[in-house]
């Protein structure tokens, strides 16, 4: 009887030592993996877009960086009913290139979610600043997009316009008040390893 219950204490403090094991300072949780391959990166004036970068940043427990551009976009600019608005004359100015405030460390990311508003129903062109800036070989960009109309694909065939060496993902178009549930469904349905 006692060589039997030697046996066990013998096999609980096995595992109970096995499975503690995995506590020390060696072991590295998945999402470590996940934080230094995915990135989220977004431009947003209004907060609406950086809202819905965060939930994606979050969720994936990923790191986030703005594009800030160095002339800062005030509401005038953004009024979109006057003709001479910063944002309408960017929008039909082909050569249009806003400039970035500062440079985005993409180092190790393979994987970028790319969020921006919709600009009539286009791209706004900072975000062609920012893909013209850096080499997209081998990487997959996931655009995301914040709009009260406008759908995505339009924005969508720009990137891959832009960046033809990257594999650019179809994307998702959400409202201010995206939920989180509709962040999971999206981030899900992408079946990223």
């Amino acid at each position: 009887m006692k060589a039997k219950n030697l046996i066990l204490i013998a096999i609980m403090l096995i595992l109970l030592f096995g499975c503690t094991n995995t506590n020390n300072q060696d072991y590295q949780k998945p999402s470590d993996n996940v934080e230094s391959k995915i990135m989220v990166v977004y431009f947003s004036c209004t907060n609406t877009t950086t809202l819905i970068a965060q939930k994606i940043a979050n969720y994936l427990h990923c790191k986030k960086e703005e594009i800030v551009p160095l002339t800062p976009y005030s509401s005038d600019d953004l009024n979109y009913n006057k003709a001479s608005s910063r944002t309408n004359m960017e929008s039909n100015d082909a050569t249009s290139r806003p400039e970035i405030k500062k440079a985005i460390n993409l180092e190790n990311v393979n994987t970028i979610f790319l969020g921006y508003p919709i600009w009539y129903g286009k791209l706004p062109k900072i975000i062609y600043t920012f893909l013209e800036t850096y080499k997209w070989d081998s990487c997959t960009i996931i655009p995301f997009c914040t709009s009260g109309s406008s759908g995505i694909s339009t924005s969508v065939s720009e990137i891959r316009h832009l960046v033809p060496n990257a594999s650019v993902l179809d994307g998702q178009r959400f409202a201010s008040n995206a939920s989180d549930q509709d962040i999971k469904k999206f981030v899900d349905g992408l079946k990223l390893a």
